[in-house]
């Protein structure tokens, strides 16, 4: 008896090929509403002042790694030129 009705061929798709680029466009439109949804409502937007004073926190650590990098490099140079003279 056989099992299947493709008669162990293939499997036959869930959606045939137009219902499942309908599906498949319908997916994509629920994706894009509920994101949409999301971002209007559900999404907390920072005000001026909190963005002004975390873009000053995340300015001045950038600046601190810069030096603290440049510091060792330096630092790394003088060594290396002390061990290993021209």
């Amino acid at each position: 008896a056989l099992v299947s009705k493709t008669r162990c061929r293939e499997f036959e798709p869930l959606f045939p090929c137009i219902n499942r680029q309908k599906y498949m466009f319908k997916k994509l439109i629920k994706y894009c509403k509920n994101s949409y949804e999301e971002l209007l409502h559900k999404t907390t937007w920072p005000t001026r002042n909190e963005l002004t004073h975390k873009a000053l926190i995340v300015l001045t650590a950038s600046v601190i790694i810069a030096v603290v990098v440049f510091g060792m490099d330096k630092l790394f140079q003088f060594v290396m030129t002390t061990i290993y003279p021209h």
